[in-house]
């Protein structure tokens, strides 16, 4: 399907998702989001896409964050709606102006039952540093530089990031980060855990493929997605039972299943697995058991 400010292509399991517009740094807009939004909607039923890249066009920016082109009101919902009504938060599911499409963007990642593998190219600031967090691994370039900008641009930070950061990074060095909204380099991200390693620009791509490719080529599809939703899931709940319990559903139920059995005889005769169940028809029964919680 073709998109307006992406591009997507999909090579032996892998799926490379390209923010392109680069004449703008690939700087997010709307359209960016309903397109985003879209694939990683989309993708969970595509059984033909193992593991997702996502990295940006062009060699100055991975997103250099919200699209300014606005000025002043760049952040203003209500004033991009042409309603002149008071926003009534208590209305923040039906009202447009007041959930943020960063946060949808998000969510649609975290929601996905395919791996992501970020390949951050160059500049990563605002939005462009809060929509990797929900991705599963973060490769950086040697120039790529990110920024948790909101406090220097009078807002807050977006995308669900308040929840994902500290998840990744830990209290202290996200609010470092957030606060400060000074902008660092590879280097600093990788120290302070952000991302998994920090490459030559000219091999970024290759590393990422090769982390993408290793879970396509000899991983259980099914075994992935539930994997992925599990530890990400566990990161909301308050005690070890909870992931004992879904542990045990989960072994119990892909345990008995034709991938458990190719996957053990692949190993006894020494050869390539050859997995035969697909995330959007074989999930355990019991999947998606979050959805039993309740959000506003």
């Amino acid at each position: 399907m073709a998109y307006e400010t992406i591009t997507t292509e999909v090579d032996k399991g892998v799926m490379t998702l390209t923010l392109n517009r680069p004449d703008r740094m690939n700087a997010f807009n709307v359209q960016m989001h309903f397109d985003l939004v879209d694939v990683f909607t989309k993708v969970n039923d595509d059984d033909d896409v193992r593991a997702i890249i996502v990295t940006g066009a062009g060699d100055r920016a991975f997103c250099a964050g919200a699209d300014l082109e606005s000025g002043g009101d760049t952040f203003n919902a209500k004033a991009h709606s042409g309603k002149s009504e008071p926003i009534d938060w208590s209305m923040e599911k039906t009202d447009p102006r007041i959930r943020d499409t960063g946060g949808k963007v998000s969510l649609s990642i975290y929601n996905c039952m395919k791996p992501v593998i970020g390949a951050i190219n160059g500049a990563a600031v605002g939005i462009g540093a809060t929509m990797q967090l929900p991705m599963d691994m973060r490769i950086a370039s040697d120039n790529a530089r990110f920024g948790f900008v909101f406090s220097r641009r009078g807002i807050v930070p977006e995308a669900a990031s308040s929840w994902f950061l500290p998840r990744l990074v830990g209290p202290q060095q996200a609010l470092d980060w957030m606060l400060s909204g000074r902008v660092f380099g590879a280097e600093e991200a990788l120290a302070g855990r952000l991302v998994h390693s920090v490459v030559p620009q000219a091999d970024l791509m290759d590393v990422a493929m090769e982390k993408a490719r290793d879970i396509a080529d000899n991983c259980s599809a099914v075994s992935v997605s539930m994997i992925r939703a599990m530890v990400w899931q566990m990161l909301a709940t308050d005690h070890p039972m909870e992931a004992h319990i879904v542990d045990s559903r989960g072994v119990a139920a892909t345990g008995q299943s034709a991938d458990a059995q190719e996957g053990v005889m692949s190993f006894l005769e020494k050869r390539a697995p050859d997995f035969s169940l697909k995330p959007s028809t074989d999930m355990p029964s019991f999947y998606p058991w979050w959805e039993e919680r309740e959000y506003r």
